[in-house]
């Protein structure tokens, strides 16, 4: 038994504390510049490592292991395979655990560190595509066949059929050409059948609206026939109706038939007109019963007119009265879809629609309807309404814009009750105070005031025409007592406000607005009110942010930018300033101001060239104004262009030929030119403003004699005297007299805020106008309207 035990010898025994003073030779750093493996390491991060020398072991190469048995092994990994740097069969394994760095085992000694493979050089060029693949030309061919279906179509909607047919027919042969070379290098499944579903439907269309109706159907058939189109058989309503032009009716019945049983239920619409083309075949073959059951089926579930109509002539033919009595009952039932008060109200200015409403809106029917419409309300129970339907009338009127008529049928209640009476009278208070017939509209005021204290609508209108009087006082009264009684009256509200402005009492008029701006939210008249009194009060920068909030809501108001523009320019802000003038410019081109203060600005950045071309759009707004066509030619002048300012100069001349300044800049101008004609341009300077001496003197004295006629006769006329000579100074300042063009001032640039509905004065506001627009007319509010400033 102890055969195989073998004792180890003394000589091998170890010391448990052997080894602690050992040195260790792998850490010694003094020889490390004379050690070539090291450097050779140091130098080539990915190649391959020294081999290992018996002096220095390697750390990560094999070690042996001692084993009870005395023998030593290699170790190997749990799948059998060596470890690495392990040397088998005296090859090393590779260094594969840095190999996803970008080391290599193919690298070279001596290589440089390179992960990105930027020495590898620029990229190959991309391979040119090859357009004669066959998957190429089909790609292409497949393109071509769509445009021309497209064209077929457009050709169509232009009214060209002949054009469109021979596109669908080349559209057709190209296809048929795609699928075949499809067919050869693909399997059948890869064909594009929508492509081709299209393309026939197109030709089938354009042969049927070219009238070739068996070329239609035969193509009609060959998509019908083919079971790969899922919704195919609806193109059976397209046959059916190509039979009905044929007047093959049994075949449009079938055929309509058998598109109705392909239809599913939830296409309501569509089986409806399919059965009513069902039972208009049937009247067509004289078969009355067959249609009564398609339109009898049509009234029961979706009536409608013309299924009424057919339903009634079908009951006539075979003479059923009562059932005829029934059907014209349901016909009325169907509801018209037509407003009333705009049906004689011409939608377009075509001159034969017009032509038209202006012969049916008077005639004998349209008599008769108003006549016993009206009279037999009145002898019902009813006679209130009676009254509301007279006053729509008007307002019917209003909007046909026949102001005579509306108040021939308003006097009409003069005679009525108080509340009607009331009622009518307003509104003739507020149309004749849009005709600015004042005394006509403070008469109808008093009597709707009159005849009901507590309209507030009439009290509004009677404020507007004192307003427009001049007594605000007493305006601001009659508002306030409007208020007083319906106090969610905004305009009575709007227009005391504008009464408090004019009375210069800024903070109640600042009250009044910011109320009715929590009342109407971006209502742009209330903001544009905020604005102007902010303004009023110095304070631009609360200005600007209620303009600012003003844009917001019409932001193409060309108004409300050029006053933002100004605000800027009296801060400073000359870019910002630019940018609204613009703006303001893009959406009305046509504001002297802003053309004048855009070709100033430019004139002072150094950019003459860009003012031109705003200097002569003011000339072509004012023709007769000789200073914008000099301000051009002075722009020509500044900005060296001393050929195209003389020409400019010249043509100002021949259209203004006493024109001093005109003068003197060609005598200016041909004289540093060095031209022969500047004698004669002297002489006519001469002349002209020896003429223009003697006007002047002639009405200096002229104005002498008339003031010392005037001081001997009475003193009363001072003050027209001095106005007369203030204005001629004022004329005499105009930019022009002494220079060409000079830059205007901030006073000279103005704009005023003018509503998007039009420009208007400052006054107070009526209603009717608003709700006559919105179709909210009431009889007791007719007569009131926010009106833009």
């Amino acid at each position: 038994m102890m055969q195989n035990v073998h004792l180890a010898p003394k000589s091998d025994e170890d010391d448990l504390y052997s080894g602690y003073n050992d040195y260790n030779p792998t850490f010694d750093t003094e020889d490390l510049e004379n050690d070539t493996a090291f450097q050779q390491a140091v130098r080539t991060s990915h190649g391959r490592r020294p081999p290992i020398t018996a002096k220095i072991p390697g750390t990560s190469a094999s070690r042996p292991l001692a084993t009870g048995f005395g023998s030593k092994t290699v170790l190997s990994s749990s799948m059998g395979r060596p470890m690495t740097g392990a040397i088998q069969d005296g090859v090393a394994r590779p260094l594969t655990a840095v190999h996803a760095a970008g080391y290599t085992k193919a690298a070279l000694r001596g290589s440089v560190f390179d992960p990105l493979g930027q020495a590898r050089g620029p990229a190959p060029p991309l391979e040119m595509k090859n357009e004669d693949t066959p998957e190429e030309k089909i790609r292409q061919l497949e393109k071509k066949v769509n445009e021309l279906v497209e064209e077929s179509c457009i050709a169509n909607s232009c009214g060209d059929l002949k054009l469109a047919l021979e596109k669908a027919k080349d559209a057709g042969r190209k296809e048929r050409v795609l699928v075949r070379q499809r067919e050869q290098i693909a399997s059948p499944e890869n064909i594009n059948l929508d492509l081709t579903y299209s393309v026939l439907f197109n030709l089938a269309s354009q042969y049927s609206a070219n009238e070739m109706y068996a070329e239609a159907l035969n193509t009609y058939q060959v998509i019908v026939k083919n079971k790969m189109f899922s919704n195919g058989g609806r193109l059976k309503v397209n046959m059916a109706n190509i039979y009905l032009k044929q007047r093959n009716y049994s075949k449009a019945i079938k055929f309509y038939r058998m598109a109705l049983d392909q239809i599913p239920s939830v296409h309501k619409e569509m089986r409806i007109k399919i059965m009513q083309n069902i039972g208009v075949a049937f009247i067509k073959t004289g078969q009355y019963t067959d249609g009564i059951s398609s339109f009898e089926h049509i009234m029961s579930t979706s009536p409608n007119l013309k299924a009424g109509f057919n339903l009634i002539l079908c009951y006539f033919a075979i003479g059923d009265r009562e059932q005829m009595k029934k059907a014209f009952q349901k016909l009325i039932t169907v509801p018209l879809e037509i407003d009333y008060d705009d049906k004689y109200i011409s939608p377009n200015d075509d001159p034969h629609t017009n032509l038209l409403i202006e012969a049916i809106k008077n005639d004998q029917l349209r008599q008769m309807e108003r006549e016993r419409c009206v009279e037999v309300v009145k002898a019902s129970h009813y006679v209130e309404l009676a009254n509301d339907l007279e006053i729509n009338k008007a307002i019917t009127y209003l909007r046909q814009k026949d102001f005579y008529q509306a108040v021939e049928t308003l006097k009409m209640f003069e005679k009525k009750d108080s509340r009607v009476k009331s009622a009518a009278a307003t509104n003739l208070s507020f149309l004749y105070y849009l005709e600015n017939e004042l005394a006509q509209a403070a008469n109808y005021a008093d009597l709707a005031v009159n005849s009901d204290r507590y309209n507030p609508s009439a009290l509004t209108n009677k404020g507007n025409t004192v307003f427009a009087n001049g007594d605000y006082e007493k305006a601001a009264e009659f508002y306030k007592e409007a208020l007083r009684n319906d106090s969610s009256c905004t305009e009575a509200l709007y227009n005391i406000g504008l009464t408090y402005k004019k009375l210069n009492r800024i903070d109640e008029a600042l009250d009044c607005f910011l109320k009715l701006q929590a009342i109407l939210r971006n209502s742009a008249q209330v903001l544009y009110q905020i604005a102007s009194l902010y303004e009023i009060m110095e304070d631009p920068n609360q200005a600007i942010e209620w303009l600012m909030q003003l844009i917001s809501v019409v932001p193409t108001d060309s108004h409300a930018l050029s006053k933002l523009g100004e605000l800027y320019d009296n801060e400073g802000d000359k870019s910002q300033a630019f940018q609204y003038y613009y703006e303001s410019y893009r959406y009305f081109p046509s504001n002297i101001e802003v053309i004048e203060w855009l070709g100033a600005y430019y004139i002072d950045t150094q950019f003459c060239e860009k003012a031109i071309q705003y200097f002569e759009r003011a000339a072509l707004i004012q023709p007769t104004q000789v200073k914008w066509q000099l301000m051009v030619a002075s722009c020509y002048r500044r900005s060296g262009n001393y050929q195209k300012a003389l020409d400019t100069y010249k043509e100002i001349h021949r259209k203004f030929p006493e024109n001093v300044e005109c003068l003197r800049f060609l005598v200016r101008l041909c004289t540093d030119m060095g031209l022969k004609e500047v004698q004669e341009y002297v002489t006519k300077l001469k002349r002209v403003e020896k003429l223009k001496e003697i006007r002047e003197q002639r009405v200096k004295s002229g104005r002498d004699g008339s003031a010392r006629s005037r001081r001997e006769g009475s003193g009363s006329g001072d003050g027209g005297s001095a106005k007369g000579e203030r204005l001629s100074a004022k004329l005499r300042a105009l930019p022009g007299t002494n220079e060409p063009y000079e830059s205007s001032g901030n006073k000279e640039i103005d704009a005023s805020y003018v509503d998007p509905l039009g420009p208007q004065t400052e006054r107070p506001k009526t209603a009717a106008r608003k709700r006559m627009d919105e179709d909210e007319f009431a009889d007791e509010e007719l007569g009131e309207d926010l009106l833009p400033e």
